[in-house]
């Protein structure tokens, strides 16, 4: 399983430091081999070595250079940052960015080697048109991405559901992570109002290889409850 934590917005560097005290000793005391995954604000990076994997939430599509505001490459390689989120429906929702430079960034970070965490999703208003629908505004957005890209992780997060505390029905997600799987051999994440009560019933679906995480995540205990779900859940497998 894979368990990614994203902080958007959140927390402060000492706030971030504390967080990740909690989640790698939980990691290290119980000896978790499930990949997991941390998405902490910029100011809060460091070049520390651990034993969760550091992503960040954007990158800009070059080394270095006049681009106000933008994290190149060069500041992520200072901080050895090999992991990176692209596409979050918030970045092309509320920042505006056009599939082009999603596939543009997906490209240059592909390139780099890095591990990019991919992620898809639909609007209430296409939702409700139906599946056909719904498929067909995904796969869209993987125009110009190579989803044979050994580094990818596909995160299936429905817009509407995005910190809304709504989730599609156990059988909707299934349904949508069975035709993703389809496209891709890549591990599909699924994000979107998961929490401590439904992770470990997301995670048990078929075609659902974890979960991407948002405000829930936020807690380190919380997280570290997801955690052992997914623990759980190789235990009831084995």
């Amino acid at each position: 399983m894979i368990l990614a934590a994203n902080f958007k917005a959140n927390k402060t560097r000492q706030e971030t430091q504390a967080y990740m005290a909690v989640v790698e000793s939980f990691v290290s005391a119980n000896d978790i081999s499930d990949t997991v995954i941390v998405f902490p604000p910029f100011t809060a990076l460091e070049h520390i070595s651990r034993n969760v994997l550091i992503g960040v939430q954007n990158g800009y599509p070059v080394q270095n250079g006049a681009y106000t505001g933008e994290i190149a490459l060069e500041q992520l390689e200072e901080f050895d940052i090999r992991t990176i989120l692209i596409g979050h429906s918030e970045r092309r929702h509320i920042m505006k960015e056009s599939q082009e430079l999603i596939a543009e960034k997906f490209r240059f970070f592909a390139e780099q080697g890095f591990i990019i965490v991919y992620c898809v999703g639909e609007p209430l208003a296409v939702r409700q048109e139906g599946e056909g629908k719904l498929m067909a505004y995904v796969e869209a957005q993987f125009e110009g991405i190579d989803l044979t890209y050994p580094d990818l992780i596909i995160a299936y997060e429905p817009v509407w559901a995005i910190g809304t505390g709504l989730t599609p029905s156990m059988e909707e997600i299934e349904r949508v992570h069975d035709a993703l799987r389809l496209q891709t051999t890549a591990p599909i994440l699924y994000g979107g109002s998961v929490k401590v009560e439904n992770a470990g019933a997301i995670m048990a679906l078929n075609n659902v290889d974890g979960v991407l995480v948002g405000s829930a995540a936020l807690s380190a205990h919380d997280f570290c409850e997801m955690i052992a779900e997914a623990v759980q859940l190789n235990t009831d497998k084995a």
